[in-house]
């Protein structure tokens, strides 16, 4: 029978609020030698989740979209939504800004092949383990997946 996610998640999570500085979330993340944290609300309810790649995402130099302009009028050639969204995450004070949404979880009874192909599909490297009101019980990483492989 496989294991499932309330026997290998990581009860004791370090977490962050969606309040908290950036600054705040990369000293967690360096003090604690993790890469990424769940977002929780004052209910312990999951709301996002930031990690090193949302902190190098804000280093990143914004280009604008490519347009073209004809008889005055301006046709952008790719998304602008894509780039004032990228806009946000380099100017981005608060977690809540910078923060990855939807965040992609699982509950206690989810086997451990199931985690491990949510991961994959989603390119995730972490999955916090919720009850049915999104509160957060555990997280299972990549290391935790490969520890009981």
């Amino acid at each position: 029978m496989s294991k499932r996610a309330g026997e290998i998640m990581t009860k004791k999570v370090i977490t962050v609020s969606p309040a908290a500085t950036v600054e705040e979330a990369a000293k967690l993340l360096l003090k604690n030698h993790i890469s990424g944290l769940p977002v929780v609300d004052e209910a312990n309810r999951v709301v996002g989740i930031i990690s090193e790649g949302d902190l190098i995402l804000r280093g990143k130099e914004v280009k604008a979209p490519a347009f073209s302009e004809v008889l005055g009028a301006v046709f952008f050639l790719e998304s602008q939504k894509r780039f004032f969204e990228e806009l946000k995450k380099t100017i981005a004070l608060t977690v809540e800004e910078l923060m990855s949404r939807p965040v992609f979880t699982v509950n206690t009874e989810a086997t451990l092949e199931q985690v491990a192909a949510l991961m994959s599909a989603k390119g995730i490297n972490r999955v916090p383990v919720v009850d049915q009101e999104m509160r957060l019980l555990g997280i299972i990483t990549r290391q935790d997946i490969i520890r009981h492989l």
